[in-house]
């Protein structure tokens, strides 16, 4: 009788899983189902589709010219196509989207573009030429009004543009088309690339870092990138050429830098520790941003960011550049509590190995601002605000008790941008390069103390590129209390040519069963396989002196 029903069961199971197969190949070619069902299909993609794209340009000594399109019809990229370089001359991209039940039976979708001079059915394309529809700007679109078509893998559902010849679109489902816009000569210096989107946007989960099987742990800091829009201009190169008769391009050779050290040494964790924008020259923050994003997408690292006193000088605010960063894959980047100054003060949790939810790491990171606000009485840059230092203490205080629940020794970092003023105490003992004054607030609003107090064991900053010491603080009682480590400057589009200084970037790996960390730097040029002042800094979880 159990083997009866359990046959009649999977019968009508398995007529069933025909019947849904057979409705939805019905509903694919003639809609048999309603639009609230047909909507929550797996072939359907929610959200727009794209209709039509089209160029304008405009002239400011033309007064009959406008960029200006019908904004009930046309979605404008706020994207000046001459990044603002032109005195007389705009252009942006504008496009047309739908849902899918507003899509009309003369609507077209879009299924394909490219940018060339000639229509791309003329050219070997399987497409007959008539298919390909011409839009200024070198656009060809292969649009289609095929009932169900906005259904297709191969729709475009979203359009963006970036720049440079560099450009690239880690985003998932993204991809940037190969030749540039075709513009006036002046304008195409810019290389102002489409990028389009295929499909439904995938939901990403952020990811949760956690100790290896083995106890060991690495994280890669990243200072001072100085990325642009574009390949970039090199600043002090050292070498100025690494192979004789190669240019050097900043960016080319910052991310070739860090590429291959991530292959070398496989982080763990990338904690990009601001000034990751060379300011004006990252005309477009996105194309910039996107670049160093690809090196980790690509090994699926996660990575955490905060902000230098340049990355804002673009065309975004810090709050837009969080909002940009935090929504890509494995990012952990966070803006932080509203009600706290700055942005991008947050934790990220390491958690232990297997399948704990207890913490092994908790990372501290903040935002150490700009410059100062008030220059007649401290010049220089900025400092850390009462509200962070409370919100720190509040959340290592607050945090403890489940971090004392943790099996084994559970350690505190911090990392920042513009180093602390106790940075500048030569009379502690320290080892590396201190090439550069310490460009630390002339304010000191008491951080340093605070770290101590809520048992951090290292604080590490970026800013001043050529300077990459680790310096120890102590106590009343000469005991060890404090490291405060720079990251070495890794980017060529800032400066960092003093006494013939490579560029170079930190690492730190934790060795969890004894409660180690040991730190080191690698160099881009010179003895590129070497640990460089490698040496011992935490010991039993504590604060180890040389």
């Amino acid at each position: 009788m159990t083997r009866r029903i359990v046959r009649t069961g999977m019968q009508l199971g398995l007529l069933a899983l025909l019947l849904f197969a057979l409705i939805v190949f019905l509903d694919n070619k003639i809609r048999v189902l309603p639009d609230s069902i047909h909507g929550h299909l797996p072939i359907h993609h929610p959200g727009f589709v794209v209709t039509d794209v089209t160029l304008t340009t405009c002239s400011t000594i033309n007064i009959f010219s406008s960029c200006v399109l019908d904004p009930k019809l046309w979605h404008k990229v706020p994207k000046d196509l001459y990044l603002d370089s032109s005195w007389t001359s705009s252009a942006f991209l504008y496009v047309q989207r739908k849902k899918e039940e507003e899509l009309l039976e003369t609507d077209k979708v879009v299924l394909d573009l490219k940018i060339g001079r000639l229509n791309p059915g003329a050219t070997g394309d399987k497409q007959a030429p008539e298919e390909w529809e011409p839009r200024p700007g070198g656009i060809w679109l292969r649009r289609t009004a095929q009932r169900h078509a906005s259904d297709s893998e191969k729709v475009l559902t979203s359009i963006d543009v970036l720049f440079g010849p560099d450009a690239v679109d880690p985003r998932p489902n993204w991809e940037v088309k190969d030749n540039p816009l075709l513009l006036n000569s002046a304008a195409e210096t810019q290389e102002a690339r489409i990028t389009v989107r295929r499909g439904a946007p995938p939901k990403s989960k952020k990811p949760t870092p956690r100790i290896n099987e083995n106890g060991k742990f690495k994280i890669m800091q990243v200072a001072d990138l100085h990325l642009s829009t574009g390949l970039g201009k090199c600043r002090d190169p050292v070498p100025a050429e690494p192979i004789p008769g190669q240019k050097c391009d900043a960016d080319i050779r910052t991310l070739e830098f860090v590429e291959r050290l991530l292959d070398d040494e496989k982080p763990d964790l990338i904690v990009l520790t601001g000034d990751q924008l060379n300011g004006e020259t990252a005309k477009d923050v996105q194309s910039a941003i996107l670049k160093f994003a690809k090196l980790f997408i690509d090994r699926k690292i996660p990575y955490a960011s905060i902000f230098g006193n340049h990355d804002d000088e673009g065309n975004f605010e810090r709050g837009e550049i969080m909002a940009m960063i935090e929504d890509l894959p494995y990012s952990l980047s966070e803006p932080g509590p509203d009600d706290v100054d700055g942005i991008g003060n947050y934790i990220v949790e390491v958690l232990g190995p297997s399948s704990t939810t207890h913490s092994a790491l908790t990372l501290y990171l903040l935002d150490t601002h700009s410059y100062s606000p008030d220059e007649r009485q401290f010049r220089g840059y900025d400092w850390l605000k009462p509200s962070q230092i409370k919100w720190f203490k509040n959340k290592a205080q607050s945090l403890k008790k489940k971090h004392d629940q943790y099996t084994h020794m559970h350690m505190n970092m911090a990392f920042i941008h513009i180093p602390l003023p106790e940075y500048r105490d030569s009379g502690n003992y320290w080892i590396g390069n201190w090439t550069e004054h310490t460009s630390a607030p002339g304010f000191n609003s008491g951080f340093k103390d605070a770290l101590v107090d809520e048992g951090v064991l290292f604080v590490s900053c970026g800013h001043d590129h050529v300077n990459d010491y680790c310096m120890l603080a102590k106590d009343e009682s000469s005991k060890p209390s404090l490291w405060m480590c720079y990251g070495g400057g890794a980017g060529f589009g800032g400066y960092g040519g003093y006494g013939g200084y490579v560029r170079r970037i930190r690492f730190f790996e934790f060795d969890m069963g004894p409660g180690r960390v040991v730190t080191y730097k690698r160099l881009e040029w010179g003895e590129v396989e070497a640990k460089v002042d490698e040496m011992l800094i935490v010991d039993g979880a504590s604060v180890k002196s040389p």
